[in-house]
């Protein structure tokens, strides 16, 4: 009799081993796709892309606006209160409206290459974000298999247990009579 309980004491042990297993397992792989996503590869960077960046950062920042206001209220001032000879631009500030109009020709295409670079990242990321859902998911559904499998064997193994101890009840029944 005690050679069936430590039987089951072993099979026991050894569901628990298993499920030990399978949740050591699926902790490294999280700690690895956590690793992955906290640290991902740096970006290789051409040039032009490095200074499309810089230039669309500093173009659209309050830095940018408040010293554009400065060197245009400058030159206006400048080409107003200056004397006649002096004067470089004189009213209407033609020469003001041709850098104004390059700049602008020039600003926009470099932060719409910017913005569709951090548009081609924000992809990337939503990407990575629906293939971590998508093995939650199978982890989830992985899971549940391992429950349902463990269920089983854990009813099987108090259906042989009961057929066991009615056996042993019926031997003592049997030895009382």
């Amino acid at each position: 009799m005690e050679n069936k309980i430590d039987k089951l004491l072993e099979q026991e042990s050894q569901q628990l081993k298993k499920l030990q297993d399978i949740v050591k397992k699926s902790i490294i792989e999280e700690n690895i796709l956590i690793d992955n996503l906290m640290h991902p590869p740096k970006e290789i960077l051409s040039k032009g892309q490095k200074i499309s960046d810089k230039v669309a950062s500093f173009g659209g920042s309050w830095s940018f606006i408040i010293s554009f206001f400065i060197i245009l209220a400058l030159w206006i001032t400048f080409n107003v209160l200056a004397p006649f000879e002096n004067q470089f631009d004189k009213y209407p500030f033609i020469l003001m409206n041709l850098i104004l109009s390059c700049i602008a020709a020039l600003q926009a295409p470099i932060i719409m290459m910017s913005q569709n670079r951090q548009e081609e990242k924000d992809r990337k990321r939503s990407e990575n974000d629906y293939l971590i859902n998508l093995k939650a998911e199978l982890e989830i559904r992985a899971l549940h298999q391992k429950v349902d499998l463990l269920l089983e064997e854990q009813i099987k193994i108090l259906f042989e247990s009961q057929a066991k101890q009615l056996q042993i009840l019926e031997n003592i029944e049997k030895k009382i009579q």
